[in-house]
């Protein structure tokens, strides 16, 4: 997989990262809740990039 592609994955998972880890913490009030989906994120885009 090429430089390019990988960025784009990253980009791609950055900006459910903020959008969606505002929305997780304003529904729950939880900064705990907010951290797991943010760690879920995490380890997606890990997966896709290492493939």
């Amino acid at each position: 997989m090429d430089i390019s592609r990988r960025l784009a994955i990253l980009i791609f998972c950055g900006v459910p990262a903020i959008v969606g880890g505002g929305i997780i913490y304003g529904a729950t009030d939880s900064m705990t809740a907010m951290w797991i989906y943010e760690v879920l994120l995490l380890i997606t885009a890990g997966a896709l990039i290492s493939r």
